[in-house]
């Protein structure tokens, strides 16, 4: 790996740190941080993207408060929504696989992180309900944990979209 691909991790693992410092309260917060996610992957590509999500994990793992409400430890990853940090990660994943597969175009690139939105979504309702002892039905979690963040994260892939053409262009 280069230097300039270390760099570029490092940095959107930054970025996603601030990203989910953005933070308005709610059941789960509204952060930005999925946009920020969605930027690294466009970004960086499936690979180095989802390397800087890990990272981003590993720091808040080792007790930089990287969370949203600048909270860190193994707690925060484990506790109520730490389902759709995991998220993030198969959503790296999913988009590393199909890079490897599919010529990326912009059209794939919205169905792949579409398809990482959900899978994200699925893990996040799943790891919810274990956590709460499956207090919830499904119908309610989806109203309660996704209903709510659905264009909210259309508008974050769009604005990432944006962001991304734009870096990406400087950074050739």
């Amino acid at each position: 790996m280069k230097v300039k691909d270390i760099s570029y991790i490092a940095i959107m693992a930054v970025i996603i740190t601030i990203c989910s410092w953005i933070s308005i309260p709610f059941t789960i917060p509204f952060t930005m941080q999925t946009f920020a996610i969605f930027s690294s992957l466009l970004i960086l590509g499936g690979k180095n993207g989802t390397i800087s999500i890990l990272l981003y994990l590993l720091l808040g793992i080792l007790g930089l408060p990287v969370f949203s409400g600048f909270s860190c430890g193994v707690s925060h990853l484990l506790g109520a929504t730490g389902g759709f940090l995991f998220g993030f990660i198969v959503m790296g994943i999913i988009y590393m696989i199909f890079e490897k597969f599919m010529t990326i175009n912009t059209k794939t690139q919205i169905l792949i992180l579409c398809l990482g939105l959900i899978t994200c979504y699925t893990i996040g309702i799943l790891w919810f309900s274990i956590y709460s002892g499956n207090s919830y039905s499904i119908k309610s979690l989806m109203l309660l944990l996704i209903l709510p963040y659905i264009i909210p994260d259309l508008i974050k892939m769009f604005l990432a979209f944006l962001v991304s053409n734009k870096v990406k262009i400087t950074m050739e």
